[in-house]
């Protein structure tokens, strides 16, 4: 309103008629028409025509206390139009702000960079470990199978290893991995084709594993498994753990494996077309570990020195067979080791023999008996032998065991190293 009195002192501005909708912005020169809007200013619609600007009236001298000339307000009018005013809509302006873009890629790669290089598995040498988490590979012109496992802080026990339960998931896992590699899984746990055609599958009768170091936390072994046949109707398969940064074997296991028809429970010989499938990848090599034939006894009430009952099976221990996990077993086993023993010895042999499978609605006891030979200062003796069976509650006979001790040692923590010169 002071920019309008100040402009009508003269000149007179006449009102636009309501039908009018054009807009003038004539710069102010001194042959401007009255009727045009002077510096973008809007003549009033009808409902101010009412609105009459006298020729005579005077500028106030002074606005907020200062005063100021017809240029000063003309300017200052200019300049409030420009500001108000939105700029017009092209393409350009209408872009998202690219530099706000560009700063939040760089500090999300800068962030993914910072994590990356925390990691500390993750290749900075040639002769490091590649892919020490793989699903493993194929060596030795095809008949031994390849595969690295990192320990796990939850695959270790109140002494900082692994625990035996720990190795026997790796030597199942690599045995089944190595079946799938080579093309051989069927929709079995482990069968093959032919298998699955006659509703065969595998079960371990015997295993044996001799245990030379635990790994820790942190540690990474390189497990290898091949197969070679054991009679007319089983097949064998051996394992052996090492240490990937110094190639040290840790652990080495054999087992034997015959067929079990899944519907109807019972052992059943090799179909030819099974022993046709897998005879090409049977490895002609001797047993990797010094065969215990011992036979193992049977203990009951009167011969067993601990028992254990009150064993059930969980949902999870069952595997896709629907029966309990082999390496179930050898937890129920130790169950009924004495605690004097445990915490003063670990474990560095098993030998396991699989009489009968268990169900989820079993309940089982665990028997373990000490040899005499040992019995006596057991803290301080060099080696520690238990005898142990599992059992249902009527007596039937699950598995017979004999595991061998030997005094726990100081172990220090692994390493991620290197892995051994690959023998292919």
């Amino acid at each position: 309103m002071v920019a309008t009195a100040a402009t009508s002192a003269l000149f007179t501005v006449a009102p636009l008629s309501p039908d009018s909708g054009t807009k003038s912005f004539t710069k102010l020169r001194g042959g401007g028409s009255p009727n045009s809007d002077t510096y973008g200013i809007k003549s009033k619609s009808s409902a101010s025509r009412g609105l009459q600007v006298k020729a005579g009236a005077q500028a106030p001298p002074k606005i907020n206390g200062k005063a100021v000339g017809l240029s000063s307000v003309i300017d200052s009018l200019t300049t409030d139009e420009e500001t108000s005013s939105p700029p017009p809509r092209t393409f350009i302006n209408q872009l998202p702000d690219w530099s706000m873009l560009l700063a939040a890629i760089t500090t999300i790669f800068l962030a993914a960079e910072k994590q990356w290089m925390l990691l500390d598995w993750k290749p900075r040498r040639p002769d490091m470990l590649i892919d020490p988490f793989g699903l493993g590979r194929i060596v030795q012109d095809g008949f031994v199978f390849r595969q690295n496992f990192s320990i796990r802080s939850y695959e270790i026990g109140a002494d900082r290893t692994a625990s035996i339960e720990t190795l026997m998931n790796h030597l199942q896992e690599t045995a089944l991995n190595h079946v799938k590699t080579v093309g051989l899984l069927g929709d079995g746990f482990g069968s093959t084709p032919e298998m699955c055609k006659r509703n065969l599958i595998w079960v371990v009768a015997r295993m044996q594993v001799v245990v030379d170091r635990y790994p820790t936390w942190g540690d990474v072994v390189q497990v290898d498994t091949w197969v070679s046949s054991s009679g007319k109707s089983g097949m064998r398969r051996d394992w052996l753990i090492s240490d990937c940064r110094t190639g040290e074997a840790l652990s080495r296991a054999s087992s034997v494996w015959v067929m079990m028809n899944e519907q109807t429970r019972k052992l059943s010989k090799m179909p030819e077309e099974v022993r046709a499938e897998i005879g090409p990848y049977f490895m002609n090599k001797p047993l990797i570990t010094d065969e215990d034939g011992r036979k193992l006894p049977k203990l009951d009430n009167n011969t067993a020195e601990y028992i254990r009952g009150g064993l059930t099976p969980k949902w999870s221990d069952l595997d896709v067979n629907q029966h309990v996990n082999n390496v179930k077993y050898i937890g129920w086993i130790l169950e009924s080791a004495p605690l004097s023993i445990l915490e003063s010895h670990e474990v560095s042999g098993v030998t396991l023999e699989f009489r009968r499978e268990c169900g989820r609605d079993s309940v089982l006891q665990s028997l373990t008996s000490v040899s005499a030979a040992s019995a006596s200062g057991l803290p301080h003796s060099a080696n520690v032998e238990c005898q142990h069976l599992l059992r249902l509650e009527d007596g039937t006979e699950i598995v017979r065991s004999r595991t061998e001790w030997r005094p726990k040692h100081a172990k220090t923590s692994g390493k991620l190293g290197r892995a051994p010169a690959e023998n292919a």
